[in-house]
């Protein structure tokens, strides 16, 4: 225990570390008696001592340190006053108030967060009942319903826009009575007033009301107040000019002539432009030349120099022709090189650039422009050709030397196909032949444009061959050429080889999907290989692009008819006649499909319309003829077999049925005159003898026995005439009598020459198949045969025929009916 030595108590290290300044203690200062009377009164506000030991506003509470020393402090009701000694040493004089700030009010609190305050008070609210707001709220409104009115323009909603346009004009005026109410009447918005009036004004002019308009340009014109609304007398001209008031447009150009400076200069060339064209619509071309001649001598440009040829080609004026055309194609066009466009294979980041504005809208612009500026030198070039030298190809000539002398010499060659196609015009091919064939030695373009050409005029001439050829050069300098790959089609399409046509039209369309021909002939290809429902696609295609066109839709009536729909083919061919009303061959193909429905009455309204319009149809005569016999009214079936007659006069067949219907209404006296002319012409003709024979016994006449003695004669000659074709023949009576059937069966679309279904073909057959050569002209010495049986034409009285359906030889009732002994003379 010796050893034992007890640690001495060392001073704690970590003691203090828990005691803090009772400075910051702030729970405590509500409670702080000495903290709060230093608040109180003016020594709170004076700095505290700091200068030998540190004071606090806390009465004489020691400051703990890690050492543990205690040192008291100084409160303020101990500090010296102001002006004392203490220690040896006086406290400096300072001033009650401290600069910058203010005294508090005696018995306030302490609250430097201003905690005590409570929540900011809300904005103060806009009052909108005061005058100046409310009228700041009419002048946006007005605003927004002009921008709403052109903005309807522009969509096309003129209407909703005339309607904006007037509303804002009430609304601005009962802004303006607002502010002359308020006293402020100085400060009119003029520039919303004028807004407002030209809105108005356009509007109206938009909307075709004239004089409306007029008013409202007057207005501001009227108004001296409104800067620079002279210029808007251009506007008012356009109206008159719209009018056809010529003599007030061009008084209202030259006031805003007036009024327009000499700095503005384009608007000047342009009112001027105006001007020369109104006094061409008057006319007056020596005082549109003035204008004319005025601006291509200040600012020329492509199409007042194109108005100034059309003037002195009108006053027929050779020489200044030739000086114009001239400066119609020296007139600069204001369009950089196409070169600009082209990408360098070296810096990327500018073919970046020119990709991008390859097809904007500046650069279509400027396409658009050169495209309509080749089209005016094309047409001015066409138009003085003829007049500015004796012969069009001399003037020609002319016209092309001197656009190779320009800008322009790519168009020397169009200008050069164009010749040959004047030329085509004119009716004489082997002058425009010579012109195409001197292309074949240029550059491909015009090389393949002038092989198309002259690949179709052969093709027109049916030299198949030699459109085969130009085909072949046309594809060879230019194979992505549609026009020559569609003569290639042709070529082999009238060899029938559909296959190969089909492969040429596709390429075509894939060249130039929008080559409608191609297209076409396409369907037509498919509807020859019998693939109906690719030809009803290509067509239905070639509708949606081609709306109106009649061939387009009658080919859809076609291919709907052959695939046994024949609704849809009756709609297909009303379209066509709601596009062309007066096209003969559409009215009887409908009439044609209507018998086929069984609507007679429709057919008769269609073949009726067809006959108007086109009464040589030798199957409509024959259809409506037939529709008379059938509903009884025989008479008014003559006038239609009468004009068969005129058309076929070597067909006997049209006269006997003239000759029955007479009979078949009664008037027997004209039928035994009809038939007596047909005697005369056709003296062989047994039918006619027949007839003779019957209706003079029942009107007991007493050339009976003179027609029996014919008749006789021609039935003895017809026997021989049977005895020459029978010996030459084997087989049984059946296989002679179809074959005389099959002999003498009417064949009515080879007389028409015109195409017609096999139906119709066999119309009033049953009627007219046993009348001896009916369907061949008439030849005395003929060794045809000869039918010996009558007939009726016409058939019996108390039975209709159907012409609606296929008739047969056994429906005639007439057929084997033979001449009563009772008729024929002792």
């Amino acid at each position: 225990m010796e050893n034992v030595h007890l640690a001495v108590e060392e001073e704690d290290l970590y003691s203090g570390y828990n005691d803090y300044n009772p400075t910051f203690d702030s729970e405590e200062l509500e409670n702080d008696v000495g903290f709060q009377q230093a608040v109180r009164t003016s020594h709170g506000r004076r700095p505290p001592m700091t200068a030998k030991f540190p004071g606090t506003a806390i009465g004489a509470r020691p400051l703990a340190t890690s050492f543990g020393a205690r040192i008291p402090l100084a409160s303020s009701m101990g500090r010296p006053m102001t002006g004392a000694v203490q220690d040896g040493a006086a406290r400096p004089m300072t001033a009650v108030r401290a600069a910058g700030y203010t005294s508090l009010t005696r018995g306030s609190t302490f609250d430097p967060l201003g905690q005590s305050r409570g929540p900011a008070a809300p904005l103060e609210a806009k009052n909108e009942d005061t005058p100046e707001e409310k009228i700041k709220i009419l002048e946006k409104k007005v605003n927004d319903l002009i921008e709403e009115s052109c903005m309807a323009q522009s969509v096309g909603a003129l209407q909703l826009a005339l309607d904006k346009a007037k509303e804002a004009g009430r609304k601005e005026r009962t802004l303006v009575r607002q502010r002359e109410q308020s006293g402020n009447a100085d400060h009119i918005n003029l520039d919303l007033t004028y807004s407002v009036l030209l809105n108005l004004a356009n509007q109206y002019a938009n909307n075709d009301m004239s004089p409306e308009a007029l008013n409202s340009y007057q207005v501001i014109v009227k108004n001296k107040m409104f800067s620079n609304a002279g210029r808007l007398k251009v506007n008012m001209a356009n109206i008159y000019v719209k009018q056809k008031s010529y003599p007030k447009a061009i008084k209202f150009y030259r006031m805003a002539l007036d009024q327009i400076s000499n700095a503005h200069k384009e608007m000047r060339i342009k009112i001027m432009q105006n001007i020369g064209v109104v006094f061409v619509r008057m006319g007056q071309y020596s005082d549109a030349i003035t204008s004319f001649e005025h601006i291509m001598s200040e600012s020329p440009n492509i199409k007042t120099g194109f108005n100034l040829i059309l003037c002195y080609y009108a006053i027929g004026d050779r020489e200044r022709m030739k000086k114009a055309f001239q400066k119609l194609i020296s007139a600069p066009l204001g369009i950089d090189d196409e070169d600009k466009y082209i990408p360098s294979n070296d810096d990327t980041d500018s073919g970046l650039v020119i990709e991008a504005i390859k097809n904007d809208k500046l650069h279509t612009m400027e396409r658009d422009l050169k495209v309509l500026t080749e089209k005016y030198i094309m047409t001015a070039a066409k138009l003085i050709a003829p007049a500015i030298e004796t012969s069009f190809a001399t003037g020609f000539d002319w016209c092309v030397d001197m656009v190779k002398s320009s800008q322009y010499v790519e168009l020397a060659n169009d200008l050069e196909i164009n010749k040959a196609i004047t030329y085509l015009r004119q009716k004489d091919f082997n002058q425009a032949v010579e012109t195409l064939k001197t292309f074949e030695k240029k550059d491909s373009r015009v090389k393949s444009a002038a092989a198309t050409n002259l690949s179709f005029l052969y093709f027109l001439e049916k030299d198949y061959d030699q459109a085969d050829r130009y085909a072949d050069l046309a594809m060879t300098a230019d194979r992505y050429n549609p026009a020559a790959l569609i003569n290639k089609g042709n070529t082999v399409f009238v060899k029938q080889d559909y296959e190969k046509a089909a492969e040429f039209y596709k390429e075509a369309l894939r060249n130039d999907s929008s080559c409608t021909e191609a297209l076409y002939n396409l369907g037509l290809t498919y509807k020859g290989l019998k693939r109906l429902e690719e030809a009803l696609e290509c067509f239905l295609k070639l509708h949606a692009i081609l709306r109106n066109s009649a061939q387009v839709m009658y080919q859809l009536a076609h291919l709907y008819e052959l695939l046994e729909d024949p609704q849809q083919a009756i709609e297909w061919l009303n379209q066509v006649l709601g596009v062309t009303h007066t096209d003969p061959q559409a009215l009887a193909k409908l009439g044609e499909l209507y018998v086929a429905e069984g609507d007679k009455s429709q057919a008769f309204q269609c073949y009726y319309e067809s006959f108007r319009y086109f009464p040589s149809n030798i199957d409509v005569i024959e259809w409506l003829g037939a529709y008379y016999i059938e509903t009884k009214f025989c008479e008014k079936a003559i006038p239609y077999f009468e004009r068969a007659t005129l058309i076929q006069p070597t067909q006997v067949k049209w006269q006997l049925m003239v000759a029955s219907c007479y009979r078949k209404s009664g008037n027997y006296q004209k039928a035994l005159q009809t038939y007596k002319d047909i005697h005369r012409k056709f003296p062989d003709n047994v039918e006619c003898l027949r007839f003779l024979v019957r209706l003079c016994t029942d009107m007991g006449l007493k050339e009976v026995q003179e027609y029996a003695t014919k008749l006789k004669k021609a039935e003895k000659m017809k026997e021989i005439r049977e005895q020459r074709v029978k010996s030459g023949r084997e087989g049984s009576a059946r296989s002679r009598r179809e074959g005389r059937e099959g002999s003498a069966e009417v064949d009515v679309k080879a007389d028409s020459g015109r195409s017609s279904s096999s139906t119709k073909g066999e119309r009033l057959s049953a009627k007219m198949r046993s009348l001896p050569g009916s369907n061949e002209p008439y030849e005395a010495s003929s060794p045809k045969e000869i039918d010996a049986s009558y007939v009726d034409p016409l058939g019996p009285q108390l039975e209709r025929p159907k012409t609606g359906a296929k008739w047969r030889v056994e429906d005639d009732d007439f057929a084997d009916e033979e001449l009563g002994d009772d008729l024929l003379p002792e």
